[in-house]
């Protein structure tokens, strides 16, 4: 910190020592805050301490005074416990759509909200993550410009690109942009998606927020809006597994008693389940069915069966055929 040399910053300098240097396992001695008010060029005796203090405390601080041996100042209460600080790195840290500088900014932010003392224990958790990360650093921007439009009620417009086999980056529409009326955004398998109106295709649909570029926020008015009168993104993102896409149908599936975790963590607690049997309930949704779907309930073995229009039924029985027979 620079110095000051006046009676001015002092409490500020206070409440910055309390902020950055102590907490309730490292409380501050009222001599360290003189010493450390010196080296700012700032003088102070024991006696104004307890006055600044008390200044503080009736500014509505929780500024805490512990007596006895190895006592001193500290913050009682600060905006974020410890315990939420390190959700929000282990959030930051699983999150693929936050790049890994992104990331590692972020976190240090975070740490500027506790002590320097418990600042260590979210500095350790930066080096243990080694999960795949996006390199598309406009992903976190992408995402603000998007909250905008929507709040803003604006289309939006953008070029939306896959990966080649060398990792190079292949325009669909060849490379026209896309024009979209923003409805929602969803965070789905650690990827966010927008929901929106297709102003060219004239259809609700969904893209990849980290495969957009040079995403801007027009001056057009939203469209769609006599379309998506009854839009419900937890509908709309419980419907479409994984983000693929595929014919809907109500689908009902009767499982083992031993899925009931799995159907719940995948459609909700608001889904109905009936007991069909000693072991086994059923429980009917409305899915777009596609092989990602088949995929899932493929995965789940023969805990699950399932019935679906013939269409859908066909199709299943031909991924499952393909399947065992390693064609």
């Amino acid at each position: 910190m620079a110095k000051r040399g006046n009676q001015k910053t002092k409490l500020l300098v206070l409440w910055q020592l309390l902020l950055q240097k102590g907490d309730e396992d490292h409380p501050i001695s009222t001599p360290e805050l003189i010493a450390a008010l010196d080296r700012e060029g700032i003088p102070a005796e024991r006696k104004s301490i307890y006055t600044d203090m008390e200044a503080l405390q009736d500014f509505g601080l929780d500024v805490q005074l512990r007596k006895g041996r190895n006592g001193g100042w500290f913050i009682g209460q600060r905006d974020f416990e410890l315990a939420e600080l390190k959700l929000l790195v282990d959030a930051v840290q699983s999150s693929r759509f936050i790049s890994r500088r992104k990331s590692e900014g972020l976190i240090r932010k975070l740490e500027a909200l506790a002590g320097e003392h418990q600042a260590r224990q979210l500095r350790r958790q930066v080096y243990v993550d080694r999960r795949v990360k996006t390199d598309n650093e406009g992903v976190y921007y992408a995402i603000d410009k998007l909250h905008a439009a929507i709040a803003g009620n604006k289309a939006v417009t953008f070029q939306y690109f896959d990966y080649n086999v060398r990792k190079e980056k292949v325009f669909r529409r060849e490379g026209k942009r896309y024009i979209v009326s923003p409805y929602g955004l969803i965070w789905s398998d650690e990827n966010y998606y927008l929901v929106g109106w297709d102003h060219a295709q004239g259809e609700l649909r969904h893209y990849r927020v980290d495969k957009m570029a040079a995403l801007t926020v027009t001056g057009l008015p939203r469209e769609g809006d006599e379309s998506c009168k009854k839009f419900d993104l937890a509908e709309y993102g419980g419907r479409h597994f994984h983000m693929f896409s595929g014919k809907e149908a109500k689908v009902r599936l009767r499982c083992a008693d031993s899925l009931v975790n799995v159907m719940l963590d995948r459609f909700g607690r608001e889904v109905m389940l009936i007991p069909d049997g000693e072991d086994h309930f059923t429980l009917t949704v409305d899915a777009v069915v596609s092989p990602q779907f088949y995929g899932w309930i493929f995965g789940l073995g023969r805990g699950v069966e399932l019935t679906a229009p013939e269409w859908a039924v066909g199709e299943y029985r031909n991924m499952l055929k393909e399947a065992l027979s390693g064609e």
